[in-house]
């Protein structure tokens, strides 16, 4: 366990998670103890290279300090306070974190994980024993009352952007997506169990999704990028 590059169970870039999807939810925690993990990779961005989807200048983001390092395994509570986290700029899906609820290093052991490209966002809950981060960039802590200043595009290939404060709520477009490599995921919150989520779709062609301003997030993986229509 643990080596970069690491497929997330229940991740795997192709599959849609049927009967996953479900009615809009506004609601934070749905996590669970299972071991599944929601498909994708993303980044905070408004363009393919990694630009801010949340509109926050240079000097705002150089001021903000890191909660932990990107390779590690910490221990909730001590190493790592319960709360949500983010990481940016990862490229590759080379960035692998895991919850686990021990530190056997164990399949059973594991309670989520994910491979990101670009930005990631995962909660860590107080529940959890270990959290396990290798070839990722330093994570910082989301302050959940933050106001951004919602994009209304997106990269294809951004991983998580989080709905009102990276991307606005509506309706957006990819074109010209291949070999159903294109994935995306609304989300309920961040815990990335597969209650967590709310719909999902892999896309040849055009894809067409309408994201809820009672999402959390959205997952974009492999595609390309998204345009705000309505």
């Amino acid at each position: 366990m643990g080596m970069k590059g690491k497929v997330a169970l229940g991740a795997v870039v192709g599959i849609v998670v049927i009967a996953a999807v479900s009615a809009n939810s506004g609601d934070g925690d749905g996590g669970s103890d299972g071991k599944g993990s929601s498909a994708s990779a993303q980044q905070s961005g408004g363009s393919k290279d990694g630009g801010s989807a949340g509109g926050s200048d240079g000097a705002k983001a150089a001021e903000k300090k890191a909660a932990f390092e990107g390779d590690g395994d910490f221990e909730v509570g001590s190493d790592v306070k319960p709360g949500t986290y983010r990481t940016t700029g990862n490229s590759d899906g080379m960035c692998y974190w895991e919850r686990a609820k021990d530190a056997s290093g164990e399949l059973d052991s594991l309670l989520a994980n994910d491979n990101v490209s670009g930005t990631g966002y995962v909660t860590v809950k107080a529940t959890d024993k270990f959290f396990k981060s290798n070839g990722c960039n330093d994570w910082e802590a989301v302050d959940p009352k933050a106001k951004g200043d919602p994009a209304s595009e997106m990269a294809g290939d951004g991983g998580m952007f989080a709905v009102g404060t990276d991307i606005a709520p509506g309706t957006y477009k990819s074109t010209g997506n291949t070999d159903d490599s294109c994935y995306w995921e609304r989300s309920k919150n961040a815990d990335h169990s597969l209650e967590s989520i709310l719909a999902n779709d892999n896309v040849s062609g055009t894809g067409v999704v309408k994201i809820s301003a009672s999402d959390a997030y959205f997952k974009t993986v492999g595609c390309e990028d998204w345009q705000k229509t309505g």
